[in-house]
């Protein structure tokens, strides 16, 4: 609230207490045109609410009303006394006379009443003439606020082409100021921009549809709406707010091709699947509304095919079925396209869907030949001879020129060697004879390759069955192991046998089973046949004596069914067994091996005795020779071995040779099993180092090296294993000469050596021998 409004005070007593105050009425006499007062009576007490507009600021107090006793008598004997929210301070009371005024401003929306208490006194006694009574003062309001819109801006969407009066939105202004007084909350809502679409309700501030609107024309709109208080009359505050009117989309437009003929070309090499063109349909809508599907109509929806492309919403025209050239070169189709989605509103404005004709023209290319067929079956029967027909396979080239095919067989060499292949006229043949149990059918493939271009080649399966010839006679299927006791009676089963054949045959193996002619007058078993490709093996007397025949040998024949017949005799071995009449195989078996060697059963025993023994004797033998070989002085005779020191001396003559076997020690097996390896590159250093010792003459050196690599390559003693061995070289010459005796005429002991010491390192050694010597002998 500014300075400058007005202020005004409601008085309203409430609730007086039974007195006799009153209230004067001064409605008559106010300036105020505003003032109003209506006077009730109520159990003796007069209350009078007042109401008056809210002033604006003002330093001098404004009367509001009057408190008045029945009781005043106006002497000046009454004291009026006003307490409660604000008295004192912004309500004051004229204690004389009872009248009260305002002294500040007071704003409406901040404390709408406040609540005051008064009492009248006497003065000269200080007692209450009056109950003390409790009023309300209401302050009334002024339009000292603006409207205002607490949501803005607004933003709205509404379909498109929605009909008149179809509500889009609705917006709301506040106002502080009270709705309960006066027309200063009293709002009015206007359009100020969005004519001639849009409309708004003065009073609701609902914003409607004036027209219909086509998105695809416009799809946004800003309205611009006001509103004003004081039902707009003159002096009224006012507000604007935005709206911002989006328009949905809806499917009222049909999909349209933007070509109503197209062209396209696809190779006949073209496989299944391959992409031939694409075709586009627009549609003005969005979203799903712009969606559509694509069809093919008519007899070319079994060679091509057509689907969308969710996101580009294009169709794709792919090849279904391979095309041929030679057959048919060019295919006109209808492509259809549709809106997926269809909104039942807009039927009527046709439908929606286009078509279009898609003319596609096949590409002649050079294909492959093609064989007749893409597998061939074809018989032979087995062990025929080389060189019979197989069957023939034939391909030719498909293009219009009909190039010349050769065939070949390409899958494995081993059928290369079964099977050969004219490569003119695709005549199959054997180059060997074909063996059904060995391999009943063959797989090869055949390719025809065109004479002009290499590259087209095709391929076929070709799947050969070896029909089967009754060329295996029937066997037994295993060895049988048959044992006849000595107690057997005449007319005893003791074996039953079946038979195999490697053969085919058509009606399935039926076998019959006979003694062979020679055993079928002296025979003392019998051969009767199941006619289930099984027969039993009978005694045909009655006991036998292993010490008379211990095994017979009966020849049995077996026939087979097939074409011719073939027959084989197998020999079937009857062991007698010591028994009763129930054979035991394990104890069978025993004894037949203990008759065979010839032994009893005690016999058998003391030879295993036997071995035992010698078997320990051996051992312990052993076991002796092997304490032997251990020497006590083995330790040192190693030590002795090892400090032999080897010099180049001429020896002594044969008294050398009876200390050791020299022989042992030309032995290069015995030297190398001995001598320790050596590593390479220490040895190679050290050789480098003496011959830089031996002198300046390098190629003798190498000369030497040379020799001694040719004489161990050449060695056949050595093992053959790589080895190193290492040479010592004397060098060119020394400055001593030689130091032998032999052809001299002075004696060692009229010689002196002490300039061996001027030598060097190397000839210390020797020098201190023979010093050594010649001191002993003086």
């Amino acid at each position: 609230m500014n300075c400058s409004a007005l202020l005004s005070l409601v008085l309203m007593l409430v609730q007086l207490w039974p007195c006799s105050l009153s209230m004067q009425n001064h409605s008559a006499q106010n300036t105020d045109q505003s003032f109003t007062a209506v006077r009730r009576v109520k159990r003796g007490w007069v209350w009078e609410p007042l109401f008056a507009t809210e002033e604006q600021t003002s330093m001098v107090p404004v009367y509001v009303g009057q408190l008045k006793s029945d009781l005043d008598k106006q002497n000046g004997n009454l004291k009026y006394i006003l307490t409660g929210e604000g008295a004192g301070s912004i309500f004051v009371i004229d204690e004389n006379n009872g009248k009260i005024y305002v002294t500040q401003k007071l704003d409406r929306e901040k404390k709408s009443f406040y609540t005051l208490r008064a009492q009248a006194i006497n003065r000269k006694t200080q007692l209450p003439v009056e109950p003390e009574s409790e009023f309300i003062i209401k302050v009334r309001d002024i339009n000292d606020h603006e409207p205002q819109f607490l949501d803005g801006p607004y933003v709205a969407t509404v379909p498109e082409m929605s009909p008149e009066g179809t509500s889009v939105t609705q917006v709301t202004a506040t106002d502080g100021d009270d709705p309960s007084y006066g027309n200063s909350a009293r709002l009015l809502y206007s359009l100020i921009q969005g004519q001639p679409y849009f409309s708004v309700e003065p009073k609701t501030g609902v914003i409607r549809m004036a027209s219909q609107m086509d998105r695809e024309t416009k799809d946004q709109y800003l309205v611009i709406i006001q509103v004003k208080d004081m039902v707009g009359q003159a002096g009224a505050f006012s507000a604007t707010a935005t709206v911002t009117i989006n328009l949905s989309d809806i499917n009222d437009n049909p999909p349209k091709f933007q070509q109503r003929l197209y062209y396209m070309n696809v190779s006949e090499e073209a496989p299944v699947g391959t992409t031939v063109g694409k075709v586009f349909a627009e549609d003005s809508d969005i979203g799903e509304n712009a969606a559509m599907n694509y069809f093919i109509e008519g007899d070319s929806s079994d060679v091509f095919d057509i689907i969308t492309n969710n996101e580009t919403q294009e169709g794709i025209i792919l090849l279904k079925k391979r095309v041929d050239y030679e057959s048919k070169r060019r295919y006109s189709i209808q492509a259809k396209v549709v809106n997926r989605y269809i909104d039942y509103r807009f039927l009527k404005e046709g439908p929606f869907e286009d078509k279009t004709i898609v003319k596609i023209n096949v590409e002649d290319a050079d294909e492959p030949p093609v064989f007749t067929l893409e597998n061939y079956v074809m018989e032979i029967a087995e062990e025929a001879m080389s060189g019979s027909l197989v069957g023939v396979v034939t391909a030719r080239d498909p293009d219009d020129d009909d190039c010349p095919v050769r065939y070949s067989i390409v899958q494995g060499m081993h059928l290369k060697r079964l099977f050969s292949i004219n490569e003119h006229n695709g005549t199959i043949i054997t180059t060997k004879p074909l063996d059904r149990e060995i391999a009943s059918w063959h797989n090869i493939t055949v390719t025809a390759t065109e004479t002009r271009n290499p590259e087209k080649i095709s391929e076929a399966n070709v799947y050969i069955q070896v029909l089967d010839v009754n060329d295996h006679a029937p066997e037994f299927p295993k060895y049988y192991e048959t044992f006849v006791c000595e107690n057997t009676v005449s007319g005893q089963l003791i074996q039953s046998i079946s038979a195999v054949d490697q053969d085919d045959s058509v009606e399935g193996h039926h076998f019959h089973f006979s003694l062979a002619q020679e055993a079928t007058n002296n025979s003392h078993f019998t051969v009767k046949d199941n006619q289930d490709n099984t027969a039993g093996i009978f005694t045909a007397k009655s006991g036998f004596r292993r010490q008379d025949q211990f095994s017979f040998y009966l020849p049995i024949l077996i026939l087979d069914n097939g074409t011719p017949p073939l027959t084989s005799t197998n020999t079937l071995t009857i062991t007698v067994c010591d028994c009763d009449t129930e054979v035991n195989t394990f104890y069978c078996r025993y004894g037949a091996f203990m008759y065979a060697m010839g032994l009893s059963t005690e016999a058998l025993v003391a030879v295993l005795a036997c071995i035992l023994i010698l078997l320990v004797f051996f051992l312990a033998i052993v076991a002796i020779r092997q304490q032997r070989k251990k020497s006590p002085f083995s330790e040192k005779m190693e030590e002795f071995r090892e400090n032999i020191v080897r010099y180049d001396d001429e020896g002594g003559g044969e008294e050398d040779t009876e200390a050791f076997d020299i022989s042992a020690l030309r032995t290069r097996t015995v030297m190398r099993t001995h001598k320790p390896r050596k590593k390479v590159t220490t040895e190679i250093h050290s050789l480098y180092r003496q011959s830089l010792q031996v002198g300046p003459d390098s190629a003798i050196f190498r000369q030497f090296i040379s020799e001694k690599l040719e004489e161990a390559n050449t060695d056949p003693t050595v093992p053959p294993y790589d080895s190193l061995q290492t040479y010592a070289f004397e060098g060119t010459g020394s400055l001593a000469g030689s130091l032998s005796s032999l052809g001299s005429n002075v004696s060692d002991a009229d010689q002196s050596y002490d300039y061996l010491t001027d030598w060097g390192p190397h000839f210390k050694q020797l020098a201190g021998m023979y010093t050594s010597h010649r001191s002993v002998v003086d």
